[in-house]
């Protein structure tokens, strides 16, 4: 659920109101971090209001949850988000240090003084308001307001965090607390591009895409932008700019359809190819062909907490419809898997499953694009090119604005390939902007 918040924007004339990111590796060493400090004071006396949300440094999240397991396998998890969200606060206030040192004013601010008010799903907390008093307060003073990230308070006062990628969300929410003009998110790469570079060397920077779309790519594997914050912005309408720590360049603009031209929601019919890698298979065979059959089965896996993703089912064979057996095929993620085995052997056993298969070397390849509403043959035109390609598909699933099919894992790279040259979203050859990324 999306996050109700309280706009509490101070007034501000012709000021612009800037809400700038950095994540783990932005703020990875003092040097970044004072690195962090010249960006944001730059911005500063350009004549805008800034709020710095910040993670914490690269690797000190996992530092301290590898401390608190030294404890216990599964550490009480309110005590986790209490030693978790230190992680934060040393870098906020590191980063206020550094403005300071560099001539500006800043005041650093903690979840629970913005008032960041979660529900008590400690580890994983879901945003319920934002009050951005304390915010507009620091802002009157001239002083660049240092948010950290990742974290909230629930009613009782306790300490909660966001999840991983949290920070991302803390900052979308915050900006559209206070009503901010963008929400600029700094990271190791310089913008959202047609697919991972990593594997497709020929992507492409996209100047402009819209939050559907993000929200799709997300969702796919994308891990630019945590999924929870674009659907934040969508939501609030809040502009997310996407750019690098390490960079002047322009990044990706994420903004509502309406900040497209005609021409630019015509010119593609795909925007990207995402891959996701951590689905794995379980094919239910034998399955009663009745009834009520399909919905003990996934009701089974809801009840556990377990989100699916693709579904197939057999048409039913069998001398009569009494006696009619069908197979059942669908995907969880690979961190679901073990649970969802040992809900499906119990209930497999009600339903009359024979055997179960389960497939862990499979992939999600997907292409994304607005452009599909108003383009015929997409899904055909994807099927063709992985045919040519020799690559079986095992599943398939569709929206308004995505296609996806599951192939074997081990033709990734050559489907993702195939599939952005297929759609024309190779760069050219004269085209200069390479994505910066830290490793």
């Amino acid at each position: 659920m999306s996050p109700q918040v309280q706009s509490t924007s101070p007034e501000r004339a012709s000021r612009k109101l800037v809400v700038m990111k950095f994540g783990g590796t932005s703020v990875g060493t003092i040097d970044r971090i004072r690195n962090v400090a010249r960006r944001c004071l730059a911005v500063s006396k350009a004549g805008n209001d800034v709020v710095v949300i910040v993670s914490a440094m690269s690797g000190e999240t996992n530092r301290l949850l590898k401390m608190a397991h030294e404890f216990g396998e599964i550490p009480d998890a309110r005590e986790m988000d209490a030693l978790a969200a230190t992680g934060e606060q040393v870098t906020a206030a590191l980063t206020a240090l550094a403005i300071h040192q560099q001539g500006g004013d800043a005041r650093s601010l903690l979840g629970h003084q913005v008032r960041v008010l979660t529900d008590n799903a400690f580890t994983k907390a879901r945003i319920k308001t934002i009050d951005g008093t304390k915010i507009g307060e620091v802002l009157r003073e001239g002083r660049i307001a240092v948010v950290a990230g990742f974290q909230g308070v629930d009613d009782q006062g306790n300490i909660t965090t966001l999840g991983r990628g949290g920070s991302d969300t803390s900052a979308v929410a915050i900006a559209a607390a206070i009503n901010a003009d963008v929400c600029e998110i700094y990271t190791d790469v310089d913008g959202v591009y047609t697919t991972d570079p990593n594997v497709c060397p020929l992507a492409r920077k996209i100047k402009k895409i819209s939050y559907e779309e993000m929200l799709e790519l997300a969702s796919l594997g994308a891990k630019v932008l945590q999924i929870r914050s674009v659907e934040i912005a969508m939501k609030y309408g809040v502009p997310v700019h996407v750019r690098s720590s390490f960079s002047d360049v322009e990044g990706t603009l994420v903004t509502s359809e309406e900040g497209f031209s005609s021409g630019e929601m015509e010119q593609l019919s795909v925007a990207g190819v995402a891959y996701d890698k951590n689905e794995a298979k379980l094919t239910m065979l034998g399955v009663q062909d009745q009834p009520g059959v399909v919905a003990k089965i996934f009701g089974a896996l809801a009840d556990g907490n377990i989100s699916v993703d693709m579904i197939i089912q057999n048409i039913g064979t069998g001398e009569s419809p009494q006696k009619s057996a069908t197979d059942v095929t669908f995907t969880v993620t690979k961190a679901d898997l073990p649970r969802a085995k040992a809900i499906i052997a119990k209930v497999g056993a009600e339903v009359g499953c024979r055997d179960v298969v389960i497939d862990d070397g499979i992939v999600k390849v997907s292409i994304v694009g607005m452009g599909m509403r108003s383009h015929a043959g997409i899904a055909a035109r994807m099927f063709q090119i992985l045919a040519s390609e020799g690559i079986n598909i095992q599943a398939i699933s569709t929206s308004e604005i995505k296609v996806s099919c599951i192939i074997s894992a081990k033709y990734t790279e050559l489907a993702v390939r195939a599939l952005h040259t297929g759609f024309g979203l190779d760069r050219k050859p004269e085209e200069e902007n390479h994505p910066s990324s830290e490793k």
